[in-house]
């Protein structure tokens, strides 16, 4: 039975058995990292895990799941690209790097293994211009009409396109949310400056989403798209999602990042400032104390 929606339907209910075992996988892996694993890095009187982090771990996951399940998954897989849109601006922009910040160090340490090989790839590639190149390939290849066409005809194909969208979008992430101080996180001014530049980067696919005059993806052809859209609009739907959305998160974390460097300069500049307003009072003081005794 279809679910009917104006213009089109909703495919069946079904569960996606891949997407549970690998959102289980992560939450239960979490989970038995902390109780089996973490104690071995324990310092006294510093949780393993604070409750911000498990919150976000877990919201990273809840957000893999519904990315990644019905009706999401099956809307952008059968019938509109503008979901499928949506699809990678979840796992991208907002599970990814929940995750990250759910990860605590020791954590991270103990998956990576520094100084092993796995470490050294992860740490080259989460500098500013090899993440920034990352992001750029990945965001071409994975928008390509060759690529996007073949991808939604094999499922396996599909199912590798996403696992390395996934991977590439936490390395992405680590020169802004890195939990390692051996992997540290970029300056503030040089993290507001690396988001911009991916803020930048999704108006070029975007631009030929939005403004295309034909469709680019052969797949979505003549499908029967919901709420009435024809193949066209609803590319157009996808560019602006994809310039719009992916826009303000970013830009939105731009001014979170600011504001934050704002008020710690701020903070680190007033016992400064109050040092100096006590230096030149001790110096009116003793100036003071001078002509008064010159007077005498």
């Amino acid at each position: 039975m279809m679910l009917g929606h104006a213009g089109g339907a909703l495919p069946d209910w079904h569960t996606h058995i891949d997407v549970w075992l690998i959102t289980l996988v992560l939450g239960a892996g979490y989970w038995l990292a902390v109780r089996r694993i973490g104690p071995r890095f324990s310092v006294p009187g510093t949780p393993l895990v604070t409750r911000f982090q498990a919150v976000c771990f877990g919201l990273g996951v809840g957000t893999v799941w519904l990315a990644s399940s019905w009706p999401i998954h099956d809307v952008a897989e059968t019938s509109m690209y503008s979901v499928h849109m949506v699809q990678h601006l979840l796992l991208v922009m907002v599970a990814a790097p929940l995750l990250v910040l759910g990860t605590p160090a020791w954590l991270a340490r103990w998956l990576l293994r520094p100084p092993g090989a796995l470490f050294h790839a992860v740490r080259a590639m989460s500098r500013f211009f090899p993440a920034l190149l990352v992001f750029n390939v990945v965001l071409v290849v994975t928008h390509w009409p060759a690529v996007v066409d073949g991808s939604l005809t094999s499922h396996p194909f599909h199912f590798v396109l996403h696992g390395v969208l996934f991977v590439s979008s936490l390395i992405i992430w680590m020169p802004v949310l890195s939990p390692l101080p051996e992997i540290p996180r970029l300056a503030p001014p040089m993290r507001a400056v690396f988001l911009f530049l991916q803020s930048i980067v999704p108006t070029v696919p975007a631009s030929f989403l939005t403004f295309g005059g034909r469709p680019l993806y052969e797949y979505y052809v003549g499908k029967p798209h919901l709420w009435g859209l024809s193949t066209l609009e609803d590319q157009q739907t996808a560019g602006l999602i994809m310039k719009i959305g992916a826009g303000m998160l970013l830009w939105a974390l731009i001014a979170v990042i600011f504001f934050r460097w704002a008020a710690d300069e701020d903070r680190r500049g007033q016992p400064q400032l109050i040092r100096r307003e006590l230096d030149r009072e001790l110096e009116q003081l003793q100036a003071e104390a001078a002509d008064e005794g010159v007077r005498r």
